[in-house]
């Protein structure tokens, strides 16, 4: 007598009226501050000529990730918090999980396409513009992008083939997919090994490009052994590093691991670190770490005052 689940409700993060009010207020001012702080950067990087070089092309591909990121998820779970409405329809959910993964993957690539560009610049600074082109530029974010949706894509047939027709409560304020497999009533062990080793591949090679790309950095600043080498390097280098650290300690944490080790309690508080607070960290991280951004920013609030 099981019945084919058409809709999914989210576990609340509280009940209790006050504590939902208190937490509305709370992620909405971090969703706005996160658009506003995403939204100046991508408006700096576009408008300031200072700023047209392959680094900034793709600081602004992140900073449209990092808006992305939060509007997949965050209104619905506002919207939790103030109406107390927590249905998504199975399409609906489909839908903000394919994007989500879509975006997370994307940034992953990203960032190992943007420790690449740190490379060059450090490594290889006379030849800097003949190798990181308009061209090699833009199919390297292409590729990125489209990796991206392709990884998503087969996570998101495997998870939403499967069968549910029992629990439909996802212990979760969007649709994840730990959580989602978790409520699956047919075996899930093959999909899981499937997911875990795709997902294992294209992480770790990109982390292993990343740590190679900061490897040979740091050769290089050793070999040279010039005055004031370090500071330079970590000036050029620094808000990468910093943001590469954060996303991927938050991301392993939540999807590189086998679903029997799944806690509702800590992932939601993990997913919020990469799904709120890192698209909110990144465009200060690489405001207050780097002069002409700073600059680029000063004139665009001159501008609009």
């Amino acid at each position: 007598n099981l019945s084919t689940v058409s809709e999914f409700v989210f576990v609340g993060l509280s009940d209790a009226p006050e504590i939902r009010l208190l937490l509305f207020v709370l992620f909405l001012l971090i969703y706005l501050a996160t658009m506003a702080g995403n939204i100046t950067l991508l408006v700096a990087i576009s408008t300031d000529s200072h700023l047209h070089s392959p680094m900034y092309f793709f600081l602004g591909n992140l900073s449209l990730l990092d808006l992305l990121c939060p509007t997949i998820t965050v209104p619905k779970m506002l919207g939790a918090l103030l109406l107390e409405y927590k249905e998504i329809s199975f399409s609906g959910c489909l839908f903000q999980h394919f994007s989500l993964i879509a975006v997370v993957g994307t940034e992953i690539f990203l960032l190992t396409v943007m420790a690449y560009d740190r490379y060059v610049a450090v490594c290889h600074p006379l030849r800097y513009p003949s190798i990181m082109s308009t061209k090699l530029c833009a199919q390297l974010a292409t590729g990125t992008w489209a990796t991206g949706l392709l990884n998503s894509l087969l996570h998101t047939s495997l998870v939403f083939t499967l069968s549910f027709c029992g629990p439909n409560k996802i212990q979760q304020y969007y649709c994840d997919i730990p959580p989602v497999l978790a409520l699956s009533c047919s075996s899930t062990h093959s999909r899981e090994l499937v997911i875990l080793l795709v997902a294992g591949v294209l992480g770790s090679g990109a982390c292993v490009l990343t740590v190679v790309s900061y490897i040979y950095i740091l050769l290089e600043i050793l070999a040279r052994n010039s005055p004031g080498i370090w500071h330079k390097a970590f000036s050029t280098c620094g808000s990468h590093l910093t943001v590469v650290c954060l996303f991927y300690g938050t991301t392993i944490c939540t999807y590189v691991r086998p679903s029997s080790t799944y806690s509702p309690q800590r992932d939601r508080v993990v997913s919020m670190l990469y799904g709120m607070l890192t698209p909110l960290l990144n465009p200060i991280i690489y405001s207050l770490r780097n002069k002409e951004v700073k600059c680029a920013l000063k004139r665009v609030i001159s501008q609009v005052t």
